[in-house]
């Protein structure tokens, strides 16, 4: 894969789980590719395979068949200290369920990511103070998970994953705890980050609102990839 905009390239990736008759086949024969500065959105119901993919495309998930480039590597036979490395390095995830660390402040849950890439402590909580104010948390930086709405923690787990300055980024229904000023304004701002810092985005989501800030939009049905419907 020479083409260096190119930032995924995943093709004929299918994925099975269980064999003989409880085989059950979440993917089927997926091609997608994600550039620098683009906003891929999957939309599809639910059980459609959709988190399937986002799981492959950051290496989390190894595919039945298939191949998936990222950054130019190929991921294909690499041991598993290799996936973490390039986990860590270029990916970045943002969960529906938020996944912080009930015990750490929403400064500290940033600071675990931007302290493993950056030795300087005073840098790394720079850094993490931006993304969240950026995000509009400023005033939230020594509140724990315990003490923020959903949307709140929501948009903690988003700055998070923006300070880590991946070339992918990964995001599982980002929109889904956020109101639709907020929820728009955070896709803008995942939208504006690929372009300004050399990103691709791809989002999963079943919230049509935010269809106009993605470059690309396919849907995904019965593990499947087609032009949106």
């Amino acid at each position: 894969m020479a083409d260096p905009e190119l930032i995924l390239k995943m093709v004929g990736v299918t994925k099975v789980f269980g064999s003989g008759d409880k085989a059950v086949t979440a993917l089927d024969d997926v091609s997608l590719e994600a550039r620098v500065g683009e906003v891929v959105l999957v939309m599809g119901p639910s059980g459609s395979g959709k988190t399937t993919l986002l799981t492959i495309a950051g290496a989390l998930l190894t595919p039945t068949r298939g191949s998936v480039w990222l950054c130019g590597t190929n991921l294909s036979n690499m041991s598993a200290g290799r996936l973490a490395s390039i986990r860590r390095e270029k990916v970045g995830f943002i969960y529906q369920s938020f996944n912080l660390l009930e015990a750490l402040t929403a400064l500290e849950n940033v600071r675990l990511v931007t302290s493993a890439r950056t030795p300087n402590g005073a840098m790394s909580g720079d850094r993490a103070r931006e993304m969240l104010d950026i995000l509009g948390l400023g005033r939230r930086l020594h509140a724990l998970p315990r003490h923020l709405s959903d949307g709140e923690k929501q948009r903690v787990a988003i700055a998070r994953a923006l300070a880590k300055n991946p070339a992918l980024m990964l995001a599982d229904e980002p929109t889904a705890n956020l109101d639709a000023k907020r929820g728009h304004e955070v896709t803008e701002l995942l939208r504006r980050k690929a372009l300004e810092m050399d990103k691709a985005v791809i989002i999963v989501s079943h919230d049509y609102r935010i269809r106009d800030v993605a470059d690309h939009v396919v849907w995904l049905e019965d593990g499947r990839l087609r032009s949106e419907p």
